[in-house]
């Protein structure tokens, strides 16, 4: 499918302090000379950014990882996740019509969608606040039939639940995504037929508890969120078994064994000690075994064969 930029563009684009920071701290996960290798995720936050890719922003992160034009809208184009045309300053509603969904009622869903937003996909809706869309597999097909709103799955959906949902939305609220129904996560839609006392103890499962604790996940994502994570950037931790708490890994790798030179081709040689916590004795392997193997390769010299 051929897609194209859309043909009212803003006249520029750029990052908000925090996204710029965010995205300079991800260009980091690659070596030098090889930072056009983030321009997915930073496409990607250019979108949370905006709701959707503009020219600017798509050449807007295509210098700042010093790469061509062309090669970030390659990229842009080919990837259905990207919009390339604005969507509702609300919510962009993707509704899931996969085979599981569509035979749970994706299509009554759908018609909506056609009814209360605009009647074909990736267009506004009157008043701006709405767009919707088609997509395929979301993976939640035991909560069939559903839609991603913004950043969460609201499952379990009826044509009258979906209808309140964007009414609610429209009026400034964030309803609590996840199943529409009162299901917890993907048990079976009556009641638990199996496992019944390991249900957990919680209000929501973890995915919709997230979503409470944020409170408003339908707004543009500007970076002050959370805070900005680095951890490929941390020395390694010390091992388990360490209580020091220091970093304790080796400086340089590999290390020579015990009174073991380099080899010809001067590569350190690692070889486990004979006898330490890592080797230790089994029942093929009684006490004293080696000594007696070395015992009985002794020639009538004395000496070891």
């Amino acid at each position: 499918m051929l897609r194209r930029l859309h043909p009212v563009q803003p006249d520029s684009f750029e990052f908000t302090p925090a996204n710029l920071e965010w995205a300079q701290a991800q260009i980091t996960k690659y070596p030098e000379g090889r930072q056009q290798s983030a321009i997915i995720p930073i496409l990607w936050r250019a979108q949370e950014q905006e709701g959707w890719l503009s020219r600017p922003a798509i050449e807007y992160c295509a210098a700042l990882l010093g790469m061509a034009y062309i090669r970030a809208l390659e990229v842009a184009t080919f990837y259905f996740m990207f919009q390339l045309q604005p969507v509702g300053t609300v919510a962009n509603i993707q509704i899931c019509g996969t085979t599981t969904c569509m035979i749970c009622g994706a299509e009554d869903l759908v018609a909506v969608c056609k009814r209360k937003i605009a009647p074909t996909p990736h267009t506004l809706s009157a008043d701006g606040k709405f767009s919707w869309e088609e997509v395929e597999c979301l993976g939640a097909c035991a909560n069939a039939p559903m839609a991603q709103i913004g950043k969460d799955y609201y499952e379990d959906l009826t044509p009258e639940s979906l209808e309140a949902l964007i009414d609610r939305m429209s009026a400034g609220e964030v309803p609590l995504p996840g199943s529409q129904t009162g299901r917890f996560a993907s048990e079976p839609a009556a009641a638990l037929t199996s496992l019944a006392d390991l249900k957990g103890q919680e209000g929501h499962n973890a995915s919709v508890q997230l979503a409470a604790d944020l409170g408003e996940t339908l707004k543009r994502i500007d970076g002050t969120e959370a805070p900005i994570l680095t951890k490929w950037r941390r020395k390694p931790e010390a091992a388990i078994d360490d209580q020091t708490g220091r970093d304790t890994a080796p400086e340089h790798e590999p290390r020579p064994s015990d009174d073991v030179p380099v080899d010809d081709t001067g590569v350190t040689e690692q070889e486990a000690q004979a006898s330490s916590a890592a080797r230790p004795v089994s029942k093929r392997e009684p006490e004293g075994v080696r000594e007696e193997e070395a015992e009985a390769q002794k020639d009538d010299t004395g000496k070891t064969d």
